[in-house]
């Protein structure tokens, strides 16, 4: 017995001491912290953050493989003692969701028969697919197959569906997917994402500056889904109410539809009657942002620019200060475009949307003289972003110029804006050949003038205004007067305008821009009788808050007067300072102005999270397309008529600065949408049933 005993306790021993010796030889550490940060996270092993459970997601953390907001369900506080454990920031949680971003499914042909195993991962590995298109959905449901949340479903059309009330953001359909047509994003990340060419996109959405997608919002339009159509848009676009107005949709020039039809669809149009129809809703649509980041940035000039860049960071959880010299926000929105054209109360409705977000903004305050670069960063601002756009006016430099009754045209049009009453006149002149001085014409004859011209040096197929501008100016009694260019302007004894002299002008060889230069001919000189002469030849920026002795002194100024960025990332030469619209492109379309917001909004965030800014990989270039999305025939597209624009009568309209374009009407809006192919890269839709209510 004894024996025995002895036996069990000497056996014990030499057990414990081979333990000891292999627990320091196997010894396996685990660090602490994990088990403290897992008692931070939900414990509901959902896989929202994209790891197989709380513990592997608690390992990723006190790894620093993700931030300490990593846990989609949990509150700040949690967050912010996660982080106190790593001794970082706590960040931001902000939930991921999976996206489709191929509607086309089963419409593109194929290439040769297919007979192996139904699985995308199989058919992918023959030459990428059956099908002619090389980034489409290959439809066989991997994607659903692998999710655990039943969010995904194939639909009727051939390609997949989210649900996303179900989707927690696992990833796991984006990490099957072989041609990255399921992608699982943040809302920022979708915000801020900009085209590139292996993106599925058609070639209307190519061509728009704000990249709107743009089949999407029409095919929305189609099914009745009103207010997911404004979602769309105002993914990419803030300002749907001002640019359904405004905006000369050159998009429309690369409609698949107008190749066969003659006639594109009316895209801006439609966006225009989804914009009115919220506006006109008594009710605001919810616009979703994120957490805030606690990071601070300083926009220059509540114009279109300005207004796209500060809606984008604050949407992305940044705060936003919006500083303008004008006494109302919208920058040429407001101030370059008449009543007639996008009416104040409009463009007001549309501000205070984007100001209802959490924009704080600063009017009748000038940069350079009522507060400077130094005051900025002293008030705690981590980057800025220059949107002052392009005010100073070209001049003819003529003689003559500065007599009474003489105009520039942003400068007339901007006092007529602030409803300001200046010499008007009885005849007038407008020198130029642009949107503004048609917009400056038909304010004229809103005005009462009895007669009033467009000189213009150049002939009417080089005039850069948008075609339906000058129609609308010639209905409205405007005379042209093409290859005519002011050469001297007449006073009388008072110093007031007594007439314009103007030689006339004929072709040439063509110039940098590739319209013929005008060539004077000698002794044509003619004197046109007018008292009133409002010069509209172009605008550039006004860049004197870098004058010397101030600290914006360093910044790079073109030779052309416009500030010198990055046009991918839109980045000065200095770190902090980021600038787009017109004072860093010159001139330019209002939709380029917000797209150009957008982008600089997409650097400052890689900015301020202390990330390279670095553009877009493989980025689409600004007015450039995917070669193989250019067709030249359309075949199964049958014709169809273009939704005409409903607008005031012209005796009606020149009474007054009433909105002349009108809203087309409900039935209107969805036929128009059925002409919609819902086009992609290569695969298009010929025929669609009407929406049946």
């Amino acid at each position: 017995m004894i024996e025995a005993i002895l036996f069990t306790l000497g056996l014990g021993g030499a057990c414990g001491v081979a333990l000891s010796v292999a627990s320091r030889i196997f010894y396996v550490y685990e660090d602490p912290r994990i088990a403290k940060v897992e008692n931070l996270l939900a414990g509901a092993n959902c896989g929202g953050c994209g790891y197989t459970g709380c513990s592997a997601a608690a390992e990723a953390v006190v790894s620093k493989e993700v931030p300490p907001n990593v846990c989609i369900l949990v509150g700040p506080e949690n967050v912010a003692e996660i982080a106190a454990i790593m001794g970082s920031e706590a960040g931001t949680a902000e939930p991921c969701k999976s996206y489709n971003n191929c509607q086309g499914g089963e419409r593109a042909t194929d290439r040769f028969i297919y007979q192996g195993l139904n699985r995308c991962s199989a058919v992918n590995a023959l030459y990428g697919g059956k099908r002619d298109c090389s980034i489409g959905c290959l439809g066989f449901g991997d994607c659903v197959y692998a999710c655990k949340f039943n969010a995904l479903r194939i639909g009727p059309n051939g390609y997949p569906v989210v649900d996303k009330d179900k989707c927690v953001g696992c990833g796991a359909c984006e990490r099957v997917c072989p041609k990255s047509i399921i992608e699982v994003r943040t809302m920022s990340q979708r915000l801020l994402h900009l085209n590139t060419q292996d993106d599925p996109l058609s070639p209307c959405q190519q061509t728009c500056p704000a990249e709107i997608d743009i089949p999407r919002y029409v095919d929305q339009i189609r099914h009745g889904e009103y207010e997911s159509a404004v979602d769309t848009i105002r993914e990419r676009n803030p300002l749907l109410l001002a640019c359904g107005r405004v905006c000369p949709h050159p998009c429309e020039e690369y409609c698949r539809r107008a190749i066969e039809d003659t006639e594109s669809v009316s895209i801006n149009q439609l966006k225009r009657f989804v914009a009115d129809m919220e506006m006109n809703s008594g009710r605001r649509l919810r616009i979703s942002r994120a957490p805030d980041t606690g990071k601070r940035v300083a926009v220059i000039g509540g114009g279109p620019a300005g207004l796209s860049c500060a809606y984008f960071l604050r949407r992305v959880g940044h705060s936003v200060n919006i500083f303008e010299a004008m006494p109302g926000l919208g920058g040429m929105l407001r101030y370059g475009i008449p009543e007639y054209r996008l009416p104040k109360a409009v463009l007001d409705w549309e501000i205070q949307g984007i100001l209802n977000l959490g924009i704080e903004y600063h009017t009748n305050v000038k940069m350079g003289v009522d507060f400077e670069l130094g005051s900025l960063v002293g008030a705690g601002f981590d980057a800025i972003f220059m949107g002052v756009g392009a005010w100073k006016d070209y001049k003819l430099n003529i003689p003559g110029e500065d007599l009474n009754g003489c105009y520039t045209g942003i400068n007339f049009l901007s006092r007529i804006g602030n409803q300001e009453k200046i010499y008007t006149g009885r005849r007038a002149a407008v020198s130029g050949g642009g949107n503004t001085a048609i917009d400056c014409a038909r304010t004229l004859i809103r005005l009462g003038l009895e007669k009033v011209y467009v000189v213009y040096r150049r002939t009417r197929k080089e005039m850069p205004a948008n075609e339906v501008e000058i129609d609308a100016a010639e209905h409205e009694g405007v005379e042209f007067l093409y290859l005519a260019n002011p050469s001297r302007v007449l006073g009388d004894d008072d110093g007031n305008v007594a007439g314009l002299e103007y030689i006339n002008m004929e072709l040439g060889e063509p110039d940098a821009s590739g319209r013929r230069r005008p060539v004077p001919v000698e002794g044509s000189e003619t004197v046109l009788d007018v008292d009133m002469i409002v010069t509209a030849i172009g605008q550039s920026t006004d860049t004197t808050f870098c004058t010397k002795g101030t600290r914006m002194e360093e910044l790079n100024i073109t030779r052309w007067g416009t500030i010198d960025v990055d046009s991918d990332t839109c980045r000065s030469n200095v770190p902090y300072i980021f600038a787009a619209g017109d004072g860093a492109t010159g001139p330019a379309l209002v939709v380029d102005a917000i797209g150009g917001g957008r982008r600089a909004a997409r650097a400052i965030d890689l900015f301020l999270k202390g990330k390279e800014v670095k553009p877009e990989p493989r980025a689409l270039l600004s007015k450039s397309h995917i070669q193989e999305s250019l067709f030249n025939s359309v075949p199964g597209v049958q014709k169809s008529k273009r939704a005409g624009m409903p607008e005031l009568p012209v005796k009606q309209r020149i009474a007054n600065f009433v909105e002349v374009d009108q809203a087309i009407a409900e039935p209107d809006a969805l036929a128009e949408a059925t002409r919609c192919l819902t086009c992609c890269r290569l695969c298009y839709d010929p025929d669609k049933p009407r929406h049946v209510a």
